[in-house]
């Protein structure tokens, strides 16, 4: 009986050292697909090596983006067939406008081989916001005119969103009954993120959706994130 637990136990071990082995060989050998922020991704573009790739629609990046990228729509059909163009070998560097279409982006650069890829944290929205260097879109709204329509004397709640963002849908129809109970003292106020990419960075909004709650034209309630109607309604007191 002894024997055989000795037995046991060394050939557990066997199997605990190839484990930790093969998991060593795998981190070694395995290929890098890493969200990281804005002044790590700025510092990682200046590599000679490191290719830039925009995921936005084609209207959002005529819109204006990170100088030097290459766009290629992740929602444009052929994404796959696009992307064989680049070296599998060098850093690819993705971002979109919030982060949501780079990071599955680089998830399928990830399975289709590519060694590094590292998507931009906040997307564009955040990169504005932090490092300013991206070129300005063209159009949309501009902060006073953000000023003048949050400054009323009734309630005033503005919806940052955009129509890829999917909490932004599954939020608008509860935020669209909400505002049509409260229409007597109530403005709803909806932003589309593509068209006001600006105005998100002079506010320092770094993702959507995001929500502001204004009083006779002071913020008095924020929140950046999916919120579900309920605690929407405990936290305000509407």
């Amino acid at each position: 009986m002894f024997e055989k637990r000795i037995s046991i136990f060394s050939a557990l071990f066997v199997l605990t050292l190839s484990f930790f082995a093969c998991q060593g060989v795998a981190q070694k050998e395995g290929t890098i697909n890493k969200t990281i922020p804005p002044i790590e991704f700025q510092e990682k573009i200046k590599s000679a090596d490191a290719q830039l790739l925009d995921v936005r629609s084609e209207g959002e990046y005529s819109d204006g983006g990170i100088p030097g990228a290459t766009n290629i729509n992740w929602n444009g059909g052929n994404f796959e067939q696009r992307v064989a163009s680049l070296d599998k070998n060098k850093p690819v560097m993705v971002y979109c406008l919030g982060g949501g279409r780079s990071a599955s982006a680089a998830q399928k650069l990830n399975q289709l081989g590519f060694k590094e890829v590292y998507n931009l944290d906040g997307g564009i929205v955040r990169w504005r916001s932090e490092i300013k260097t991206a070129s300005a879109p063209k159009g949309g709204m501009t902060m006073n005119d953000y000023n003048a329509a949050v400054k009323k004397q009734t309630y005033v709640l503005v919806d940052f969103n955009a129509t890829w963002c999917a909490p932004c849908k599954k939020m608008l129809p509860w935020l669209t009954k909400f505002s049509e109970e409260r229409k007597s003292d109530l403005d709803f106020l909806k932003i589309d993120a593509d068209q006001n990419a600006q105005l998100l960075a002079e506010k320092g909004i770094k993702g959507i959706p995001y929500l502001e709650l204004y009083k006779n034209g002071e913020l008095i309630w924020k929140q950046n994130g999916l919120i579900e109607e309920a605690e929407f309604r405990k936290q305000t007191g509407l």
